[in-house]
């Protein structure tokens, strides 16, 4: 299809196959923007929990190498609320705070998928819209004395070019918001590791803070006797 045939057919659609050209620009930019931002925070992410993983409780000269080798992760500001939380706290505070972070961090993992799902369904409709207008086009011929049939023919053949277009951004929209959907659920379930790792790895602070609570008493019966 050459030019001056690509610029028949969109005007014979009224103009939707160049909208559809928008619709797919903007689903590409979608997918290569988020999949290499999805690609980065899973790898990364990957880094942050080898290193967490050999470590046997939270030190806070790690949480702050990792915080800055990482400064803009997801799983970097899941680390920074361990390394805030005051252990003078019940145990049981540090999931909880955990658990709010990963919440306020899910909405900027999966950012703009919303675009990419929404051209998925509009484009089909936007095809069909176009071919109605073009075979409305199309059929007009025979309103002309001496039209050949083929004009017609030619012209709903023109005219359902508009919903091909438009179920191929669909298919290639809904193969990568799928995808980018399943590095999505990764990541979630990654900082939902991280925290378990990490409140394991909190665990012996607070047995050493009772430990050292229960000398102390000791000590003051001790003396007292």
């Amino acid at each position: 299809m050459n030019i001056e045939t690509f610029q028949h057919v969109a005007a014979t659609s009224g103009g939707i196959v160049y909208l559809m050209g928008l619709l797919l620009l903007a689903a590409l930019t979608v997918t290569i923007e988020r999949g290499w931002h999805l690609w980065r925070v899973f790898t990364q992410g990957n880094q942050v929990m080898a290193e967490l993983e050999s470590a046997a409780k939270i030190e806070e000269g790690l949480l702050g190498h990792l915080g800055e080798k990482f400064p803009r992760l997801p799983h970097t500001r899941v680390l920074g609320v361990a390394l805030q939380h005051d252990l003078n706290h019940d145990f049981d505070r540090i999931s909880d705070k955990l658990e709010e972070a990963i919440m306020r961090e899910a909405p900027g993992v999966d950012r703009y998928l919303w675009i990419l799902d929404t051209i998925v369904t509009l484009a089909p409709l936007l095809g069909l819209l176009g071919t109605i207008i073009g075979m409305f086009n199309a059929f007009q011929v025979l309103g002309d004395a001496g039209s050949a049939p083929t004009k017609v023919t030619g012209g709903v053949a023109e005219a359902l070019l508009a919903t091909a277009s438009g179920l191929f951004i669909a298919i290639i929209g809904l193969f990568f918001f799928n995808a980018l959907n399943n590095r999505v659920r990764i990541i979630i379930h990654q900082l939902e590791t991280l925290k378990v790792m990490l409140v394991n790895r909190m665990y012996p602070h607070y047995r050493e803070a009772e430990a050292r609570a229960s000398k102390v008493v000791s000590d003051l019966r001790s003396r007292a006797l």
